[in-house]
């Protein structure tokens, strides 16, 4: 056979190849090598046999122990050295506590989220903004009611079907409100046409804002780049925050930072409950305590889950098996504290809920009402709150871990110039308490000397039952004073100047940020 035939030759199996082996393209370069140096025959036999070859699959990916490294080894958005970014960097590469705090609250939480960026296949840089949105803390809140890791507001989390109510706040369902976030994030992205730094500043401002800039910018025939657009101050600065920290990751040996090892592994889950639970009493089955209980269920407000449910908590996995087994041993109407109650006249289902500090639903719930009618002597199970602990049915480490400590009384002096507001400020107490205590209106006006009834928790009380205490910066607005910011978020002048440092300071400007300590669901 001549050197034409075998071209031709040659030719027409890599064509029947192409066809019927649509990886093969080209032969690969150890077949182009033996060519060189090969008589006529041999070339034969070396393309048909590299036809036949399997083709090597890509290499799987690395597998992690951290994840951190998960998380940079698919860092893909491209970062700009530009100020507003090398700003941020600088920032965070300035404090390293800052980065090891978020390590540690991130914990129970970043591998779920990263799982759940995966399966979406979002930008991994996704589950790194819950740092710049709430620095991962589960009870983060802002002073304008956002709530939760990712940050959403009363109205945005409605539109995300995250439930808000007296018992359960979805916004700060570690499960829900991820599932959320990234709903939100998908529909942004789709929405800004594939710009994955629009949808990101959308996130932060929102979708008509980020529309308004870009068709402002196109009627001026200018570039509609996150860049390119006018966008609030936040706004400008959140992204760049995002990116800094994906830089700090990327490149953390070269900026000579480090991110504290997160375990590459599920180490919790959602268990299905299927009806409403003493909160305290989940702990003590799942062998945790409440206040752990209570950092990875953030959601809960009470202290029992929704009657309507989600009926989930989520639980390390290690705790799961012997939980469920308790749950199972469990009849329904032992998971709660409760104790009965005979109607009385003039008594409602409200009324009764007030008593108790619970809700009318959860005692419909528990004696399987259809209605709100109630009648004279009926008994009921009603549950109780924290403060009123009463069921025996429990065990003792169980009630000892929720019921208040003892009291302690103080009496106040009346002074000159003293009302109610400024004492319930004083001792950290309400006004209605303060007037029930002494059998006083709330508008009562004191008399000098006068001795007023004061009861305090003990401190283990106050850490056991205060969860929801954060601290928040508060941006000074025009027309605030401290008076006015003390009684929005119901603390005192001597605190805020305390924690702010503002002795002698006689006014304050708007834009100063004061860090407040607030009960989040109270204020």
């Amino acid at each position: 056979m001549n050197k034409l035939s075998i071209s031709l030759l040659l030719i027409a199996l890599l064509s029947t190849g192409c066809q019927t082996i649509p990886d093969v393209t080209k032969p690969t370069e150890p077949v182009v090598s033996r060519l060189n140096h090969a008589s006529p025959a041999q070339i034969s036999d070396t393309l048909l046999n590299a036809i036949h070859e399997p083709i090597e699959a890509d290499e799987p990916p690395p597998v992690f122990d951290d994840v951190w490294e998960r998380i940079r080894y698919q860092l893909s958005i491209n970062v700009p050295q530009n100020r507003p970014v090398v700003s941020e960097r600088n920032y965070y590469q300035r404090h390293q506590a800052y980065l090891d705090r978020i390590s540690k609250r991130a914990e129970p939480y970043l591998y779920f989220i990263v799982e759940e960026v995966e399966k979406r296949q979002m930008p991994i840089e996704i589950a790194l903004l819950p740092i710049v949105e709430s620095a991962f803390d589960p009870f983060g809140y802002s002073h304008r009611s956002a709530s939760g890791i990712w940050q959403f507001m009363p109205k945005t989390g409605e539109r995300f079907n995250l439930k808000q109510n007296w018992w359960y706040d979805g916004r700060r369902d570690i499960v829900q409100s991820t599932r959320a976030a990234l709903d939100y994030l998908s529909y942004l992205h789709k929405t800004l046409e594939g710009d994955w730094l629009n949808a990101i500043a959308a996130y932060n401002s929102g979708e008509g804002r980020l529309l308004k800039a870009i068709r402002k910018n196109r009627k001026k025939h200018l570039p509609t780049d996150f860049w390119s657009l006018d966008l609030p101050r936040e706004t400008t600065a959140y992204v760049p925050k995002l990116l800094a920290l994906s830089d700090l990751l990327k490149r953390q040996d070269e900026f000579n930072v480090s991110w504290k090892k997160i375990i590459n592994a599920q180490v919790v889950e959602p268990v299905d409950i299927g009806s409403q639970i003493d909160l305290a009493f989940a702990a003590d089955m799942a062998g945790i305590s409440l206040t752990e209980l209570y950092r990875l269920n953030p959601a809960f407000n009470r202290w029992a889950s929704d009657p309507n449910g989600p009926h989930s908590l989520l639980l390390p996995v290690d705790k799961i098996t012997v939980f469920k087994e308790k749950l199972a041993a469990t009849p329904i109407k032992e998971r709660l504290r409760w104790q009965h109650y005979a109607v009385k006249k003039g008594d409602t289902l409200s009324v009764i809920a007030a008593k108790f500090s619970t809700s009318t639903n959860a005692i419909q719930s528990l004696n399987k009402l259809d209605s709100h009618i109630i009648r004279i002597g009926q008994n009921l199970l009603v549950p109780l709150s924290e403060g009123e602990f009463k069921s025996e049915h429990l065990p003792t480490n169980v009630r000892n871990s929720i019921t208040h400590a003892t009291r302690t009384k103080k009496v106040h002096v009346v002074t000159n110039g003293d009302t109610l507001w400024d004492i319930s400020r004083e001792y950290d107490v309400t006004i209605k308490q303060l007037a029930n205590w002494n059998k006083l209106k709330p508008n009562s006006i004191l008399r000098l000397g006068q001795k007023l009834n004061v009861y305090k928790q003990t401190q283990r009380a106050k850490m056991v039952n205060n969860t929801s205490n954060r601290t928040i910066t508060y941006k000074v607005k025009r027309g605030d004073s401290l008076a006015r910011i003390a009684s929005k978020f119901n603390l005192t002048i001597k605190e805020i100047v305390k924690w702010n440092e503002l002795e002698g300071q006689k006014y304050l400007h708007p834009g100063q940020k004061l860090k407040l300590k607030v009960d989040v669901k109270s204020s």
